[in-house]
């Protein structure tokens, strides 16, 4: 009846309370509520395997977000990164680039930056070139004008 149960991915096993305000970096394992504000980063330490955070209405987080699955009803100042799930609800404002496997994005939410969708399939492709032996020197081109010379 009163038995200890391990916590699973989907259950809220800590809470930073609304009255709470931590200066540093957050690192929990299972789930994590933040009803209050964090000024570092918050980090899920079991990785890609789970993880769950949630920020409520109140919630605040001023720093970096590393979980599988984010729900946001409050505010974040910083990137997101969800490899499962992103959550956002009809108050909650993200201020910094959302990187995410899934979406769901609920009318009246705000996030000023960049939407990044992570494939599986997708990795980062790297091109190579070689010069043949012999072959005239490559030079770089700049975007920005050259300044001339007081020659005329």
């Amino acid at each position: 009846m009163f038995g200890k149960r391990p916590v699973t991915p989907k259950e809220i096993g800590s809470l930073i309370g609304s009255g709470s305000t931590i200066s540093g970096d957050v690192t929990f394992t299972g789930g994590l509520r933040v009803d209050g504000i964090v000024r570092g980063a918050v980090r899920c330490g079991d990785g890609d395997k789970g993880g769950m955070l949630v920020i409520s209405e109140h919630g605040c987080v001023e720093g970096e977000v590393r979980a599988a699955h984010v729900v946001v009803s409050g505010r974040i100042n910083g990137p997101v990164h969800a490899t499962e799930l992103v959550e956002l609800q009809p108050k909650a404002r993200i201020v910094g680039d959302v990187h995410y496997k899934a979406l769901e994005m609920h009318h009246g939410a705000v996030v000023e930056g960049l939407l990044v969708h992570q494939s599986v399939q997708e990795a980062p492709r790297t091109i190579g070139l070689k010069l043949a032996v012999g072959a005239p020197k490559l030079e770089v081109m700049s975007a920005e004008p050259k300044a001339e010379s007081g020659r005329g």
